[in-house]
C-alpha cells in the first residue's frame, strides 16, 4: 500500500502466502552498493555502471543450503546460470509454482549446466528453502542427478559482499521476464491505494496491452457467462468453473476494457493462455491474473466504486549467465513463465562451446569482415585475395557472427530480416553477385555465431580476388558483422604433431544455376519451365544444391507459417522433395537451438517457419542425384521445379507470400 505523508508517497508492502513462502505485493526500491570495486579479468577498466556482457567474471564464493558454492574461472565443466528470485514478481511466482515449468528445469537442464538460485528479498532463507523444495518435488519421479547441479543460497543478494549485486542492478530491465508488472487499485472510500503484482496473459494469445488510463472495476462473478454490466470497465472475475479463454471471450463480447482474473485464497498466479483451436480466435482485449484482494472484494460488494490502473516498475535483472569461457552473458527474454527458456539459453552455451572447438581445427582463414557495420542499401562490402592453391581445397565454410552496436541486447535491431552474402570474382562472368550464404537476424539479441558449409559452391570463387557483399533490407537497424572464409581439406586427422588429410576423391569443379523464387501466388509454378542440360565429361557425381526460404503471410499464413513443399523433378521420373513440415508449430525453432538458433529473442522466435528460424543460418539442401541422370553424354537431361501448398498450387486470396531461392547443379570429379 501507499502512505501519503507531507506530500510524499511511501510504499508499504503487503504479503500473501503461497505454501510456506510469503509473497510480497507492491513496489520496491533497490539500491546498489556505493563500492564499485569489482574484479574481472578483461584488461578494460569498468565504468561505474558495472560489467558488460563478454567481460570475464571473477571468482566468487556464495553460501548455499548445502555448503559453499565457489566459482573459479575454468573450474566448471559447463556454463553457470544465476537466477535472482523476488516475491514481488507475478512472473517468478508462476515460474516457480507451475508443475510444467519445474518439470522442464529438472528434466531438460543440459548435463553440463549448473544453476545458482539467489533471492533479492530479506526472506532469502525461506525463499531458498521453498525453491529447493519445489525443485525436489518436481524431481521425485525423474533423474535426481540434476539436483546436485542446483544450488540455493539463503543469503539475500544485498548481503553477498561480491560483484553479483552490482551486475544484477546495473543490468536491470522492465520487460518480459524482469521488471515488476503491477495493478494499482484506488477507491474514494480508501485513504490509501493498493498496489499488487500481476501476470499478463500470454503475449502471443492476447497482444493488446494495458493502456495508461484508469478504469472502473466491475465484479463479473466467475466470468463464465455474459455480463453486460462490465461494458467499458475492467471485469473482476474469479478463477475456475471454465477456461481462461471462455472468461476472456465472454468479457470481450460484453465490451469490457480488460479482464482481471483473481486466484482463490492460497492458490498461485497462473499462466493465462489459450488451448488448441481457442488460439485461432482474435480477442482484442488485455487480461491479467492477480491474487484475491479482500479489500477490493469488500468494496465492490458494498457498492463502492473501485478504479484500476496498470504500471511496470523496473527491477534488477532476474537472470544472467557465465559461459564455458567464463564470460558474462545475458540470457535474453523469457516470454512466458517456464524454465524452458533457461534450458534453451544453456543449450546455446553448449553449442557455442562446441563451435569454438570446431573453429580451432586447421584451415586457411581469409578475413572478410571484422566487426563491420552492415546497414543501408550497400550493406557491408569487401574485396579479398583468395588463398594460393585454391584448387587443393575441397571444403569452404562461412564463419559468421552478427552482433549489435553495443554490448547489451537492448541495442540490437528490432525485427527479423534476411541477410544474404553475395560473391563476385569475375565482374563479367555469369556468376557475379551470386548468393553464397543466407542467414536470418535475431530479434533483439546479438549473440548469433554460425559455421555454414558451402563447399559445393567452391567453383564460384574462380578469381584471384573476390568481392563479397553482405546485406539485408536497407531500412533495417544496423548490425555488426564478422565473416571469415575457412578453406580446408575434408576429414583431417591429427597424428602426433602432424595433421594428415584423408582427401576426398571428388571435388566440385562446375556449377549450373537453376531456379530462383518469387511471389507464392496462383501463377507461381507457371513461371517455371523445364531446363535441359548435359552432364560435363569426366563428371563422377552430380548434386542438387538449393537454399530455399518461405516468407510473408497470406490468408493461409504462407509462406512463413504454412507447410510448403518444393520439388525438383529430373527426367520426368525422379522427384526430390524438400518439405517445411515444422512451419507453424509452436516450438519448431526451439528444437534448433542446439544447432545455433539464437534463443530467448523478442517476438515469436519459438515458432517453426518455412525453412528458417530467427537467429540462424539457412542450411543448404544437398542431395546426390547422380543415379537420376544420364551421365554418358549420349542424351540430355531435364529438370523442373515446382512448389506447392497443401499438395496444390498456391492460390491465396490476399497478400501472397514469397519464396527466396538459389538452386544449382554441382558437378564433381
Amino acid at each position: 500500500m501507499l502512505l501519503l505523508r507531507s506530500g510524499l508517497w511511501f510504499v508499504v508492502l503487503t504479503a500473501q502466502t503461497i505454501g510456506s513462502v510469503p509473497i510480497l505485493i507492491g513496489d520496491e526500491s533497490s539500491c546498489g552498493s556505493q563500492d564499485h570495486t569489482v574484479g574481472f579479468r578483461s584488461g578494460k577498466p569498468f565504468q561505474a555502471t558495472g560489467p558488460e556482457p563478454g567481460d570475464l567474471a571473477d571468482a566468487f564464493t556464495v553460501l548455499t543450503l548445502d555448503g559453499e558454492f565457489s566459482f573459479q574461472p575454468g573450474s566448471l565443466p559447463g556454463p553457470l546460470i544465476l537466477h535472482a528470485f523476488t516475491n514481488k514478481s507475478g512472473f517468478l511466482e508462476c515460474l516457480w509454482s507451475s508443475d510444467a515449468s519445474l518439470r522442464s528445469l529438472v528434466r531438460d537442464l543440459p548435463d553440463r549446466t549448473q544453476v545458482l538460485f539467489l533471492s533479492l528479498d530479506e526472506s532469502a532463507t525461506s525463499d531458498a528453502l521453498w525453491m529447493r523444495e519445489q525443485a525436489h518435488r518436481a524431481a521425485a519421479d525423474s533423474n535426481k542427478e540434476v539436483l546436485s547441479r542446483l544450488h540455493f543460497s539463503p543469503v539475500p543478494i544485498f548481503a553477498l559482499g561480491n560483484w553479483i549485486p552490482m551486475l544484477i542492478y546495473s543490468w536491470g530491465c522492465k520487460s518480459h521476464n524482469c521488471g515488476l508488472s503491477q495493478v494499482v487499485f484506488r477507491s474514494d472510500g480508501w485513504n490509501l491505494p493498493l498496489i499488487v503484482k500481476r501476470l499478463d496473459a500470454r503475449y502471443d494469445w492476447l497482444s493488446t496491452r494495458w493502456g495508461q488510463s484508469s478504469y472502473q472495476l466491475t465484479d463479473a462473478g466467475d466470468g463464465c457467462g455474459p455480463s453486460p454490466s462490465v461494458s467499458g470497465a475492467v471485469a473482476w472475475v474469479s478463477e475456475g468453473s471454465c477456461s481462461f479463454f471462455t472468461k476472456v471471450e465472454n468479457m470481450a463480447r460484453s465490451n469490457a476494457s480488460g479482464i482481471l482474473v483473481y486466484t482463490f485464497p492460497g492458490n498461485p498466479i497462473q499462466d493465462m493462455n489459450c488451448v488448441n483451436d481457442e488460439c485461432d480466435a482474435t480477442l482484442n482485449v488485455p487480461a491479467a491474473m492477480v491474487h484475491l484482494e479482500p479489500s477490493v472484494t469488500q468494496a465492490l460488494r458494498s457498492g463502492q466504486k473501485v478504479f484500476v490502473s496498470f504500471q511496470n516498475t523496473p527491477s534488477p535483472n532476474f537472470f544472467f549467465g557465465i559461459d564455458h569461457r567464463g564470460a558474462l552473458a545475458e540470457t535474453g527474454w523469457f516470454l512466458y513463465p517456464t524454465f524452458s527458456f533457461l534450458n534453451w539459453q544453456a543449450q546455446w552455451f553448449d553449442f557455442a562451446a562446441d563451435l569454438w572447438i570446431r573453429l580451432q581445427t586447421p584451415a586457411e582463414v581469409i578475413s572478410v569482415f571484422d566487426k563491420v557495420q552492415m546497414q543501408g542499401k550497400n550493406g557491408a562490402v569487401a574485396t579479398v585475395l583468395m588463398p594460393p592453391g585454391l584448387n587443393e581445397f575441397n571444403t569452404l565454410e562461412l564463419d559468421t557472427a552478427l552482433s549489435c552496436p553495443e554490448k547489451r541486447d537492448a541495442s540490437c535491431a528490432h525485427w527479423d530480416h534476411t541477410v544474404q552474402l553475395f560473391v563476385c570474382c569475375d565482374p563479367l562472368g555469369p556468376f557475379c553477385n551470386t548468393e553464397l550464404g543466407r542467414w536470418i537476424t535475431a530479434f533483439r539479441r546479438g549473440i548469433g555465431h554460425w559455421l555454414t558449409d558451402v563447399s559445393p559452391l567452391l567453383p564460384l570463387l574462380d578469381g584471384d580476388k573476390c568481392t563479397l557483399t553482405m546485406k539485408t533490407v536497407p531500412w533495417a537497424m544496423p548490425w555488426i558483422v564478422s565473416l571469415n572464409l575457412r578453406f580446408s581439406i575434408g576429414n583431417q586427422t591429427a597424428v602426433g604433431n602432424d595433421t594428415r588429410y584423408d582427401v576426398e576423391e571428388l571435388r566440385p569443379f562446375s556449377v549450373m544455376s537453376l531456379y530462383s523464387g518469387g511471389t507464392f501466388d496462383k501463377d507461381y509454378n507457371s513461371r517455371y519451365k523445364p531446363i535441359v542440360f548435359s552432364v560435363p565429361p569426366s563428371t563422377k557425381k552430380v548434386q542438387l544444391y538449393a537454399v530455399i526460404t518461405a516468407h510473408g503471410s497470406d490468408n493461409n499464413n504462407c509462406g512463413e507459417f504454412c507447410v510448403t513443399s518444393h520439388y525438383f523433378q529430373f527426367n520426368n521420373a525422379f522427384n526430390n522433395t524438400l518439405v517445411f513440415d515444422s512451419a507453424g508449430t509452436s516450438l519448431g525453432c526451439t528444437t534448433l537451438v542446439k544447432e545455433g538458433a539464437v534463443p530467448n529473442e523478442h517476438g515469436t522466435w519459438l515458432y517453426g517457419r518455412g525453412g528458417w528460424c530467427d537467429g540462424l543460418q539457412v542450411n543448404p539442401w544437398r542431395t546426390d542425384i547422380t543415379n537420376q541422370l544420364d551421365t554418358t553424354g549420349s542424351k540430355s537431361n531435364t529438370v523442373l521445379y515446382f512448389g506447392l501448398f497443401d499438395g496444390h498450387d498456391p492460390n491465396p486470396s490476399r497478400d501472397p507470400g514469397y519464396i527466396i531461392m538459389s538452386s544449382f547443379l554441382v558437378f564433381y570429379k
